[in-house]
């Protein structure tokens, strides 16, 4: 998704209202919904949040209205809708197209959530522009300001944030080693200068972090020597 979207001069995001409660749940399994409360006994009519299968079948939903705009010049990720364009004008007329198909299926957005015909957004945690892919900078200064670990929930919690940027960090297992030992079974917690090092390296990776560009399917490609 991230690949298809970077390296785009306009871009339109979309946000459904209150997602979930657009869908009607079907009277025969209304029932399913049942609840108990100190007013009585209530059941569901539209998808609640909180459903097993809410997700799945949501975003089931959402391919299913816009089939045939998705991984063309939108794509869909629960209720946030990408649109882009190669320019200002296409970028125009793919918004079109898809608040048309909004209205026809009364698929309602949160316009206090959209952002029309912009040079850059951020999708999944990453900026995406016509530069490429970057790190979202203010997550990155979270964790820039984070102390060293104290404990393994520390180095578990600061290994998750660091990994989701992982792609962006050459070398990322190596360099995370010293932390990763620490989370073996029976491993006895010990902050070493190795694993001090790794912490303030992989900081020091993340905040200077690269631009990633997609590759170009289209162009001809050679054997690299």
């Amino acid at each position: 998704m991230l690949d298809r979207l970077s390296g785009r001069s306009h871009y339109c995001f979309l946000d459904g209202y209150s997602g979930y409660n657009q869908i009607a749940i079907a009277p025969e399994d209304q029932d399913k919904t049942t609840f108990t409360c100190p007013f009585g006994t209530f059941a569901y009519r539209r998808m609640p949040f909180g459903l097993c299968n809410a997700p799945a079948t949501f975003q089931r939903l959402m391919m299913s209205i816009f089939h045939d705009m998705t991984e063309k010049f939108m794509e869909v990720f629960m209720d946030d809708f990408s649109i882009h364009g190669d320019s200002f004008d296409d970028c125009l007329a793919h918004l079109s197209l898809v608040l048309a198909r909004c209205e026809e299926t009364n698929l309602v957005l949160n316009w206090e959530k959209c952002h029309f015909i912009v040079d850059e957004g951020i999708v999944l945690g990453h900026v995406v522009s016509s530069r490429g892919i970057e790190v979202d900078k203010a997550k990155i200064d979270l964790i820039a300001r984070l102390p060293p670990p104290t404990s393994v929930k520390g180095v578990r919690s600061f290994l998750g944030h660091a990994g989701f940027y992982r792609r962006f960090i050459e070398n990322f297992s190596l360099i995370s080693k010293p932390l990763c030992d620490l989370l073996a079974k029976d491993s006895k917690f010990v902050f070493t200068s190795d694993c001090l090092r790794a912490f303030e390296l992989l900081k020091e990776r993340l905040t200077q972090a690269p631009i990633i560009v997609a590759p170009d399917w289209c162009r001809a490609w050679s054997k690299a020597r």
